[in-house]
This record gives structure tokens, C-alpha cells and sequence, in this order.
């Protein structure tokens, strides 16, 4: 593995007098590393990672460490709060193995876990892992067509899901095109024909469950997330049992977690943010998490929460922040908070900038996809630039490349590129399952390309622009849409924006920029008219939107993510943009 964040004429060589060191507590079995005189982390090793299994050698080891400390603090959405202790967390998840293995599920079974943000994800997860069954988890807002085709490309052996709403009911008439099904659980209250109850059930399994020789650990599949779909159907991304190693950075060197505070992340379950923030790293880091099961999102009643709970460590997407800036926090004491971050989009510098003057807490922006761990970020020791994504985490060699696959020089634009030619990290998926092709089309010629645009500057850091499918060619220009939606929400009531393409018979394509307003802002022509004179003077003429479109909502995956491809497919497809 290369410990080199590099592009032509910018190499930052780590110095090799660095001596690596193990981690405190139970992560030291595993992790080593090396930090610099301000405690910015430059080198990442792992031992013994082949053997490696987070049931047994985190959640059972922390059992018999410290069984007493709380491991989760949940609260329910009608406000139940539970607290759950990492012996909870032992003796549920070995109960939860045995009646999953009662009910047929084995080792390289693939089942699916659909239980929103219930406390029961938790033990499901690390009972799957001791098992040696490879968990997907899925949305709750998916429909029938969605679970079909999860079904059939994923091969699924059984299904865990909420017992709330209609998430069953469209499993069921699901299943009936499907025969591929060992068991369908239901968790939560009620019944349903047909499918076995969890939370009746589980009181009659032991909590006993041992490690064997033949237990699933290292290389073998561990873990499916289906990614976000923003440009095409669902791909499903696999990983190992050394993923949950490459989360440590996450947790402690990015999130900061601390052992004795509370980290709070806002994500479902049915994505790979909940893992990056609600299970792996953090309990590699011995800190608590938090969950809250709600159903519907609400500023106040998040910050509320940060207040009560003295939550010391918060992650959230920016569509949060947006929201979170336009209320007033000076009704909310915050104090105890010490470190914010946020990924999944970028984070627009003046939402940066409204949320710093608010609180004084700078949001350490990171990014990282479905198939990767936190690839580039804002590390503690770091200073963040608003607006940047930061350096490259030490456990990924990043290039920025051509399409041609050379390496661009400083400030230029090209494709984000993990060097694999030395060694494949720990974090970086296996493949996207059952596809060979799509897998060789981002990984070949010893480089994983993320299909993400940005440009690094003289200094190291990273610059976001885009999807390669989302770059904008006009009149010979091409342009990024960040950059362009940066400024439009630089203007105080807009809420979000999504800057996409749209057919022009002289330039090929122009600029469209969608902007929802923030609540009580009124869309009128003459706001609009002055949106469009604000942007004259602060763009190039080749960057200024030919059209501003006021939306209610942007088109979004389930996961939070801003589909402009769905709104670049409707212009390109209207009647007005036909020949």
C-alpha cells in the first residue's frame, strides 16, 4: 500500500522517520499509526488483519473489557430512550445468531436488513458477521419493483424488515415473483402471515455463540451496499472483513470521536454512512453512539437533541446544515460539542461560513463513496478551507487524472483516482457483486476510478467539482456545477440549488440552475431577475445559468443525494428540446 497523496508538480513525500505505534485499546490488536508534532495522522498499518472479525474481535472483546460502558444510546420515535452496553451487545447479537441460523441462514448467505434506525439493526448486524453471512442493507422507502430487483441481482437468502408502514407488504408481493427467500423476519411490533417475529422470537436462543475455525474473517465477503443510483440502476458494492479497519481514520482522526463522549450521526441504516458513523469505527474507538429512530427530519428537534444528550461529536450531510443555519442556535447550547463533519455532497463555503459565525466549530468537510471508506478529508491537526474536501487520508494513494490517465497538474481538473498498483487498502470494495464488466470498467490499469472530478491545489487539498457525468460542455467550455451552485448559495434565501445542463442550438449546452427558496421566501420574477444580476457579476459569462428554475424539492436517492442526472433527463427529453 502507497502512502503518497501526489500530482505532477505536487509530491508530498511522508517522512519515514515516523515511528508506527499501536492504537489505544482494542483497535491496538490491529491498527498502528504515526502522527506528526500537531497530531495530523501521516502513516496507517494493520496486523493481523487477515483473521480479523468485528464481531468477535471488537464487540466480544469490548464484552469482556468493559461491559458495563455504554456502547448506544437510542431513542425511539415516540421518545423511549434505551441504553445499550457492549455486554447488551454481546449476549443480543449471539442470540440473534443462533435464531437466524435456526431459520436456515449460513455462512456466504446474503440477507437483506430493512429496520430503518431500530436499536435490532445493531445486533442483526453483528450477529451476520459472526455467522459469516453477508448483510445488505436496504432503505425502508423502497417499493416492490425496488425489492425485486434487489431480489434477483443480489441473489438475496433472506430478509430482516420494520414492521412499520408498508415496508413489509411490498417485500411480500415481492417475494411472490421470487423464490430465493429462507425467511422473512419482522421486526418490531405486530404479525404478519408468513413471516417470523423478531422481537417474539429471539427470548428463546442462547447467548452463547463461538468462534471457529471456519469462522468468516479477512478477504472472505462480509458486507453488500447497493450504491445510490444518482446516473443508473443500483450496483452493488462488496466488501470484506477488513472494511471495518479502514473506518478507524474515520472515527477518531476525522469524526474525533472521543471515548467518554457521544458521537451523533444522521444517516439511515439502509446506507454506508450508518456504518461510517453509528457502528465500526466508533466502536473501534470504544465511544458511544447515538441514535434517534425518527421518521421525519426536524432541525429543532435534532438540535434538541445535541443539547440534551451533550452529544460531543456530530455528522450529518449538508442538506442538514442548510436547514440547521436558517434557525436560530442561539436558542440551543452546544457547548458540549467539539468536532462537526459532514459528507456524502459537498458543503457549500457559505454554509460553512453561516454554521462557523453561529457556532465557532469549523465543519470538517471528508469524502468517500459506497465503495470506499473516507478517502479525502479534513483530519484532526488540519486546518480546513471552506469549500475543500481536504488532503488524502495516508491510507489511500489518491492521483487526479486525465482521460488519458495521466496525472494533471496543480489546479487542473480530472477524474479522482485510487492507486491500487501497490496493494488494494483495507476499506476499498472487492467488486461490485456478479458484475465483472462494470467492476473492470472503474478498475483497471492499476487504478480504481471514483467517477468524481476535483483538482488539488499547491498545498495538497482537494477541490471538488463534479461527477464526470455531470460536467457541463458549452461553447467549448467545461465547467463544473459546484462552483456555480457555491455562489447561488452564497444568497441568503436559497435553501439548495442543482446546476445542470440543458440543449442550446449555438452553444451545444447552457446552464440551468433549480433553486429551492428558503421557507417564506416568495418566487417572483423580480427575484429571479435579481438572482440573475447577482450571478453576472460574480461569474464568468461561460459559467452564468441561461435559465433559473424555482422547484419546490430537488429529485434526491433515497440516501440524500441531489440527482441532477434526473433533472438533465427531463430537459434533454421535453418536447422544446427536440429538433
Amino acid at each position: 500500500m502507497s502512502n503518497t497523496a501526489s500530482n505532477k508538480n505536487k509530491n508530498v513525500t511522508l517522512d519515514e522517520k515516523l515511528i508506527l505505534t499501536p492504537e489505544e485499546g482494542v483497535a491496538g490488536s490491529f491498527i498502528s499509526t504515526a502522527v506528526d508534532d500537531t497530531g495530523l495522522l501521516k502513516k496507517i498499518a494493520f496486523t493481523n488483519d487477515d483473521s480479523f472479525n468485528f464481531g468477535f474481535d471488537v464487540v466480544d472483546v469490548l464484552a469482556q473489557k468493559c461491559p458495563d460502558k455504554v456502547a448506544m444510546i437510542h431513542i425511539s420515535r415516540e421518545g423511549k430512550e434505551r441504553r445499550f452496553t457492549f455486554r447488551d451487545m454481546y449476549y443480543y447479537s449471539n442470540k440473534t445468531a443462533n435464531y437466524l441460523m435456526y431459520l436456515g441462514i449460513k455462512k456466504g448467505d446474503r440477507v437483506m436488513v430493512v429496520v430503518k434506525r431500530h436499536y435490532q439493526f445493531w445486533f442483526i448486524m453483528v450477529a451476520l458477521h459472526k455467522i459469516g453471512a453477508i448483510a445488505v442493507p436496504a432503505s425502508y422507502l423502497l417499493t416492490r419493483k425496488d425489492f425485486e430487483y434487489r431480489f434477483r441481482v443480489g441473489h438475496i437468502n433472506g430478509i430482516l424488515a420494520t414492521s412499520d408502514g408498508d415496508v413489509a407488504e411490498e417485500i411480500s408481493k415481492a417475494a411472490k415473483n421470487y423464490d430465493g427467500l429462507k425467511c422473512k423476519i419482522l421486526v418490531g411490533g405486530g404479525t404478519r402471515k408468513g413471516w417470523s417475529h423478531y422481537n417474539k422470537d429471539i427470548q428463546f436462543f442462547s447467548s452463547h455463540f463461538k468462534r471457529t475455525e471456519d469462522t468468516a474473517c479477512g478477504d472472505d465477503p462480509m458486507l453488500m451496499f447497493f450504491t445510490s443510483g444518482t446516473t443508473s440502476y443500483p450496483k452493488m458494492a462488496m466488501h470484506n472483513y477488513k472494511y471495518p479497519l479502514g473506518h478507524y481514520i474515520t472515527a477518531k482522526y476525522w469524526h474525533q470521536v472521543d471515548k467518554n463522549g457521544v458521537h451523533f450521526a444522521i444517516s439511515d441504516t439502509g446506507w454506508g454512512k450508518a456504518v461510517w458513523g453509528k457502528l465500526y469505527g466508533q466502536w473501534l474507538c470504544e465511544a458511544t453512539v447515538f441514535t434517534y429512530d425518527y421518521d421525519e427530519f426536524f432541525g429543532k428537534e435534532i438540535l434538541g437533541l445535541l443539547e440534551k444528550y451533550k452529544i460531543t461529536t456530530f455528522c450529518a450531510p449538508p442538506t442538514v446544515y442548510r436547514i440547521l443555519v436558517h434557525m436560530d442556535l442561539s436558542k440551543f447550547d452546544l457547548s458540549n460539542l467539539k468536532n462537526v463533519t459532514t459528507a456524502g455532497e459537498a458543503l457549500n463555503p457559505a454554509i460553512y461560513k453561516r454554521f462557523y459565525d453561529y457556532t465557532g466549530l469549523k465543519i470538517m468537510e471528508g469524502f468517500g463513496q459506497t465503495e470506499t471508506t473516507l478517502t479525502i478529508a479534513n483530519l484532526k491537526g488540519q486546518e480546513p478551507r471552506p469549500g475543500s474536501m481536504g488532503r488524502p487520508s495516508p491510507m489511500y494513494d489518491i492521483r487526479i487524472l486525465r482521460s488519458d490517465d495521466t496525472e494533471a497538474d496543480t489546479g487542473e481538473t480530472g477524474e479522482v483516482c485510487i492507486n491500487i498498483m501497490n496493494g488494494i487498502p483495507n476499506g476499498l470494495f472487492m467488486g461490485y457483486y456478479l458484475d465483472e464488466e462494470k467492476t473492470k470498467s472503474i478498475w483497471h490499469d492499476g487504478y480504481y476510478h471514483t467517477g468524481d472530478t476535483a483538482y488539488m491545489d499547491e498545498d495538497g487539498y482537494m477541490w471538488y467539482v463534479g461527477r464526470v457525468d455531470d460536467i457541463i460542455k458549452s461553447a467549448g467550455y467545461r465547467v463544473g456545477p459546484f462552483e456555480i451552485e457555491n455562489e447561488i448559495m452564497k444568497l441568503p434565501y436559497v435553501l439548495e440549488t442543482a446546476v445542470t445542463s440543458i440543449p442550446d442550438l449555438i452553444r451545444g449546452q447552457a446552464i440551468k440552475a433549480s433553486i429551492v427558496l428558503a421557507d417564506g421566501v416568495e418566487a417572483t420574477d423580480a427575484l429571479k431577475k435579481e438572482i440573475m444580476k447577482y450571478l453576472k457579476a460574480n461569474l464568468a459569462s461561460y459559467k452564468r445559468p441561461k435559465i433559473v428554475e424555482f422547484v419546490t424539492e430537488l429529485p434526491k436517492t433515497s440516501s440524500g443525494k441531489v440527482r441532477r442526472v434526473e433533472i438533465k433527463e427531463k430537459d434533454w427529453n421535453s418536447d422544446d428540446a427536440k429538433p
